[in-house]
């Protein structure tokens, strides 16, 4: 297995590219479309990059898999798929994020069955690349589709954990639950002492190197929201105070609506230009809550 894991500063994303260096069978977790929210530009120079480097090293993507529907950057699973042929996958709670989001945006074009997607993945189900197997873990609370993606001894964990000085993802979003996460984070932390756990995200300050991956020994005895010995109840507490004050993700408007969507064109208006929408009678926030 050969893992090669590109970093986007814009939005602290983490992509990762996973090979089956035998077969050459390959796929890619958690691609990233650049996207400017005011002149509306899109881009995909950045995952076309990593797809240059698949090809050059003679890989063939099977599957672009996402973690979850991202609040924080615009997904380019659907470009990757249209150039590459690979096939898309996402969990089955997806359709619990279509049918929360659907009627927020009224977005009467969308269903809410998870058809844009190829295949809707669930607990204990695998993904092949070549000989290797990856594995579905269910590790919801940040957002009810949250998955993880086990193979060998990589778990690509999407926002369940951070790097351990930046703690948890917030559980403030509809269909997050602290508590459910506390759960899925002790589903990771079972998981062999030198597991290694690829993030999703990372937020590093100035001057420091952004870290893509940790052991589960190393998140049980640093992670600074919740480590071994940490409460349950206390995790809900911390977390739950944590997110009253956190303000909403820079791109959630548009990435929301894009990505519940597997990143599929929106259909153009009558001038042939295609919209996202944004609220302007209540706030966001408020929707939300």
């Amino acid at each position: 297995m050969e893992i090669r894991s590109h970093f986007e500063t814009g939005t602290g994303t983490w992509t990762y590219l996973v090979a089956d260096t035998v077969s050459g069978k390959a796929a890619l977790i958690d691609p990233v479309l650049l996207f400017d929210p005011v002149s509306g530009h899109s881009d995909s120079s950045y995952t076309q990059g990593i797809l240059d480097e698949a090809e050059q090293l003679g890989y063939q993507l099977e599957w672009v898999i996402e973690t979850h529907v991202h609040a924080d950057h615009l997904s380019a699973a659907r470009f990757v798929c249209q150039v590459s042929g690979a096939k898309l996958a996402v969990s089955h709670a997806v359709r619990a994020v279509q049918k929360t989001f659907v009627p927020i945006f009224n977005l009467e074009d969308v269903l809410t069955d998870g058809s844009q997607f190829d295949r809707l993945l669930f607990e204990g189900d695998e993904l092949e690349l070549g000989d290797l197997r990856m594995k579905v873990l269910e590790t919801p609370g940040h957002t009810p589709d949250g998955i993880s993606l086990l193979v060998e001894d990589a778990a690509f964990i999407g926002d369940t954990l951070f790097a351990p000085p930046r703690g948890s993802a917030r559980c403030d979003f509809p269909g997050g639950d602290a508590g459910i996460l506390f759960d899925s984070v002790q589903k990771l932390y079972a998981l062999p002492e030198k597991t290694r756990l690829f993030l999703c995200h990372d937020y590093p300050t100035e001057g420091q190197a952004a870290t893509a991956s940790i052991t589960v020994a190393e998140s049980r005895s640093k992670n600074i929201h919740v480590k071994s010995g940490t409460g349950r109840e206390d995790f809900i507490a911390l977390r739950q105070g944590r997110d009253t004050k956190l303000s909403l993700p820079r791109l959630i408007l548009p990435s929301v609506q894009f990505n519940l969507r597997g990143g599929q064109e929106i259909t153009p208006e009558s001038n042939g230009v295609a919209y996202l929408k944004t609220p302007l009678t209540k706030a966001f926030k408020n929707t939300l809550a």
